[in-house]
Order: C-alpha cells, then sequence, then structure tokens
C-alpha cells in the first residue's frame, strides 16, 4: 500500500476506518502474543496500537490471527464451483487458498481454468491458481485435454496463477523425459510443487534438483524427514480421504517448523460445512503443538513459500484478513474479517455472495461395447485393488476369482468385486477391467464420473448388469454420482459442470451426497466416502495398483501389468 495517503494513516495522522480494540494478536514473525488495538485503513492493516478511527469493534480480548491460507486443495474435489466453496470456507477463517485446477484442466483443459478463475472472482475468497502440470497426469490413461510447457508459459504471465502445480509425473523427472524437464523450465523461478509418494535417495535427489520444492504426499514419518532434509517444504494433509497429520507431526520442532504447511488436498462438501483449515489446528494443537506453531503453519509459511507479500500476517501494510478465535484449542472464529470488512460471524456468512448460472461444460463421449464387463477366466490369480481405510494409497492383491462359465465374477463373500473405468472423452470404446477389494457391497453398483485425474467414468459393482446401468445414469446426466440396485436408480447427484461439480450450493450438494451414501450402505457398503475412495481408484501416481481407461497399473513399476498371473 505505497500511497501517500496509506502512509499517513499508518503514522496516525489520517484517520482509520476501523480499530479492532482489545485484540490479543497472534504475531506468526516474532512468535508472541501481544495485547493491541488494529487499525485498518482501505483494507489493510495501517498498524498497532492507539489510532483513532471512523469505526470501532471491541474484540474484548479475543485473539486475533491471521487469515488462514490452503496451500493445497483441488476445489473440484469438494463438489463445488469456486465462488461456492468460498461460500463456506470464509465462515472457518480461511481467506486463500492456492488451488490445482487439474482435475478440470484435464477434461477442458484452458477453457475449464477460465472457468474456475470466472467463478473464483465472484467469491469471498483470495483463489491463487498454480498451473497443472500434468494434463494428462500421464500417457498411461485417455484424458480430455494436454497441457505442454508453450501453454503453461503462457498461463503464469497471467494475475492471480502463481506457479506450476504438483508434478505427479516423477518417473519423468527422475528419468529426465524431454517433455516434462521443458515444463519445469517453462516455470523457472516459480514455486514448483511436487508429488512423489514414497520417493527417497537419489531419485528424491533428482526430483528436488529439478527444482521441485514443495510435496504433499508423504505417508510416514521417514519420508517426510528425507524430503525435509533435501529441502522441500512439507506439506501435511489432512484431508477428508488422505489424513497424515497424527503420522507425520512429530516431524516438527521449533527449529524446522517453518518449513512445514498444513493442507487439505481433497475436501468434501460434509467437512468443510463442519470446518476446514480451523480443524487441522484444533487436531494439531490437541496432538501437541505448540499452538502459534500451528498458526504459522496456515499463515505466514505458505505465503513465504508462494510469495505472499501481504497476505499471511498481521502487520503494517498486509491485507486485513483477520480471524478472531476465543480460544486456541478450539479455533472456532468468532469472527472473520476480508479485507478489513467482516464476512462472518460465529460461523455465519453476513451475506450471500453473487451467484451466477454458468453454462454447462462437460465431456460426455462415450461409446460402450457390447457386455462391457465381460472378463474371460483364466486359470490364473487376479490381481486386485486393496482400498486402505483412510488412504488413497492401496495395495497390490492376488485372490483366485470366483469363476461362472468361464468368466470372472464378482464374488461378495470374498468382498472381492469388479471394477472398470470407461472412457468418456473420444469416445475411444476403451474400458479398463479389474477387481477391488474394501467396497463390501452386497449387491448392485456404484459409478461416476469423479475419477482421478483423467475423470473417466468409473464403476464399482456386484453384476455386470447393474454396472453397466450405472455407466448409462452417468452418462444421461452428462456426469455425476449414482447408485442403482437390482437394476433401479436409487440415488444419483448430477455435476454437469465438466463432470465435476454441480452448480448448486453446499447444502443441495450435500443433501444429494448423503443420500448417495445412505442407498450405498443399504446394498452393503462399508467405507464411510465411497464415492471419494472411487474416484481415487484410476490415478495411476499412487501406488501400488490402480485401473486406468487403458488397463491395470503397477505404480511402482509405472507401467501396465495383465490382470491375471504374474508380470
Amino acid at each position: 500500500m505505497l500511497t501517500e495517503d496509506f502512509l499517513s494513516a499508518a503514522k496516525g495522522e489520517r484517520t482509520a476506518d476501523l480499530a479492532l480494540r482489545n485484540a490479543r494478536v497472534i504475531n506468526v514473525f516474532s512468535g508472541e502474543i501481544l495485547e493491541t488495538d488494529i487499525a485498518i485503513y482501505k483494507g489493510h492493516i495501517a498498524g498497532f496500537g492507539d489510532y483513532d478511527a471512523h469505526m470501532e469493534h471491541d474484540l474484548e480480548g479475543r485473539y486475533a490471527a491471521p487469515g488462514f491460507i490452503d496451500s493445497h486443495i483441488h476445489i473440484e474435489s469438494s463438489m463445488l464451483l469456486p465462488h461456492n466453496f468460498g461460500r463456506v470456507v470464509i465462515r472457518w477463517g480461511t481467506t486463500t487458498v492456492v488451488t490445482d485446477p487439474h482435475e478440470i484442466a484435464n477434461v477442458l483443459g484452458i477453457d475449464g481454468i477460465r472457468l474456475m478463475q470466472a467463478s473464483a472472482e465472484l467469491g469471498p475468497v483470495d483463489v491463487r491458481i498454480m498451473v497443472p502440470s500434468c494434463v494428462p497426469a500421464t500417457d498411461m490413461e485417455t484424458a480430455g485435454a494436454q497441457l505442454g510447457a508453450a501453454e503453461i508459459e503462457r498461463l503464469l504471465k497471467e494475475t492471480g496463477i502463481i506457479g506450476l502445480a504438483e508434478m505427479m509425473n516423477f518417473p519423468g523427472v527422475v528419468n529426465r523425459f524431454p517433455d516434462v524437464l521443458e515444463k519445469i523450465r517453462a516455470a523457472w523461478g516459480r514455486p514448483i510443487d511436487g508429488h512423489a509418494p514414497g520417493l527417497v535417495g537419489k531419485d528424491l535427489n533428482t526430483y528436488v534438483a529439478a527444482g521441485i520444492s514443495s510435496d504433499h504426499e508423504c505417508t510416514s514419518l521417514e519420508e517426510a524427514c528425507a524430503k525435509l532434509r533435501a529441502g522441500m517444504y512439507i506439506m501435511i494433509r489432512e484431508g477428508s480421504t488422505a489424513k497424515n497429520l497424527e503420522t507425520l507431526l512429530p516431524a516438527v520442532n521449533e527449529r524446522n517448523a517453518s518449513r512445514f504447511m498444513l493442507v487439505t488436498d481433497d475436501a468434501n462438501p460434509e467437512d468443510l460445512l463442519h470446518g476446514h483449515l480451523n480443524l487441522t489446528l484444533k487436531k494439531a494443537v490437541a496432538l501437541g503443538l505448540d499452538p502459534v506453531t500451528a498458526l504459522r503453519m496456515v499463515t505466514i509459511n505458505p505465503a513465504q513459500y508462494f510469495g505472499f507479500r501481504t497476505a499471511g500476517a498481521l502487520g503494517p501494510g498486509y491485507q486485513a484478513d483477520v480471524v478472531v478465535l476465543d480460544d486456541l484449542t478450539e479455533f472456532k472464529p468468532y469472527r472473520v474479517y476480508k479485507k478489513g470488512t467482516v464476512v462472518a460471524r460465529e460461523g455465519i456468512p453476513v451475506k450471500d455472495w453473487p451467484l451466477k448460472n454458468f453454462p454447462v461444460m462437460t465431456s460426455m463421449n462415450v461409446t460402450l461395447p457390447e457386455e462391457p464387463f465381460k472378463i474371460k477366466a483364466r486359470k490364473d490369480n487376479v490381481k486386485v485393488i486393496g482400498i486402505i481405510p483412510g488412504q488413497i494409497v492401496t495395495r497390490n492383491l492376488s485372490e483366485t476369482p470366483k469363476i461362472i462359465d468361464g468368466n470372472a465374477v464378482s464374488d461378495i463373500d470374498k468382498d472381492l468385486l469388479k471394477v472398470a473405468v470407461v472412457e468418456r472423452h473420444t469416445g475411444s470404446g476403451n474400458v479398463g477391467l479389474g477387481f477391488v477389494h474394501g467396497f463390501g457391497l452386497k449387491k448392485g453398483a456404484l459409478a461416476s464420473s469423479v475419477a482421478h485425474d483423467s475423470h473417466n467414468i468409473i464403476v464399482v459393482g456386484t453384476d455386470d448388469h447393474d454396472m453397466e446401468k450405472a455407466v448409462q445414469e452417468i452418462i444421461n446426466m452428462g456426469g455425476g454420482l449414482t447408485v442403482v440396485g437390482e437394476g433401479r436408480v436409487l440415488a444419483r447427484l448430477p455435476l454437469p459442470v465438466a463432470g465435476l461439480m454441480s452448480a448448486d450450493e453446499v447444502n443441495t450438494v450435500l443433501k444429494g451426497i448423503n443420500e448417495l451414501k445412505k442407498e450405498a450402505r443399504a446394498l452393503g457398503c462399508i467405507l464411510d466416502e465411497p464415492f471419494m475412495a472411487l474416484s481415487f481408484l484410476s490415478l495411476p501416481v499412487i501406488p501400488d495398483l490402480k485401473l486406468t481407461d487403458k488397463g491395470l497399473v503397477d505404480v511402482g513399476k509405472f507401467k501396465f501389468v495383465p490382470l491375471f498371473g504374474k508380470d
């Protein structure tokens, strides 16, 4: 705020717009908690201390913290457009998010990124965009678009686009694939996020040497410490599916805390309605982390990593994004200020932000072959994707399949169910087939057009007919989620925006999700978040075994493997 009138207000010569009196200010620079007033002028903090102001708010000794920053999230996973997402998280103190729109980019390319930008401008939260680095994520799946180095370089010149999003193709970096390195060169000098589950040793050294400076995929303490020692910032993920906070928090100490951030990665509507980063802060402190240190991990640490000059702290010249808290244990916001204006009180937004009817932009070009889910049996065992509850990594299992009339079929007694990925972007007719353990379905099928990262249609079921009915319902909706049983559609949630998001607000979306989960449970499903778990079974950059429209992928070997027998 290098203007004469702002500097005059900072000096106390000009009356401030607003003074927050009797605050206990969380100073994330010094680590202190200071009893003082906060003066705000034109949406920015003029200074601390005794200032005259046109308006005063008495905080009555409550804590004033900087607005929270979620430094790694895929907004599409909330199934909400960015402005509707912002209307939910602002009430919990999140005032800035850094998003990687690679979900919608894999479906619609640059048009999808433009849609996200337009929506974000209507909401109350500052949305900063990282350019997707992997569209498609790999050549082992069919996506709806491609972004190369030239597109990345062009997008990085735009306001609000700040760096290169998670480089999921870590084998491409380690093995020095020219097209992958060109993307990194296009973003050189900007933040480049990583995605390298389990990477260690010289491969890790190569990955970091390429300029990749953060990682959110650590699932063990040893892995986090190795990546920290290599110079990476560690984003500790606590999302709706992957929860790594309890495992990784022991890595944080007073000497290295500046290298850690708390992120969600993926968050569903139900979790967002109950809280966002404030819930992660509460859990971190309950696990023994100092509350000021915890707050630094959602404020100044991400701000410094991404180079946000006026966010992430309360200080002269900083944007007046302030979260007022009753305590530093529950972290429930009493009041939230955005640019010096109250936007939420006690978890309730003070107004409705503008709504906009977005054009339906989707991709549903499907050619479904005859008997698409038929699997001709062989004498060998089948490879099985083993779900690990609470994680997006899976196990690589081997089981004896049930065989009827020469075909391998679902076996509900073993919880060995068919899973398939149907290509939806080009009409290729590709159908990848496999088996999965961990859903518990006794009958019926679940299907979704949310299937990371290329977002083809993924379906799991106990019989082929219900699976085909579920896929056809997804096609008819233009994308979404559905539960089918005994040939009938039991529940459905249309997601007409790229097959990923609804244009409705959060309560409408949540009602649809709850109905889906209710019907899934009635069919025997044992997972708390069956559709979130289903969506990650097609992600061929997360170990161990995954399925795409092109076939079964051993992620550790980064190659296709046959369904039956050994490799």
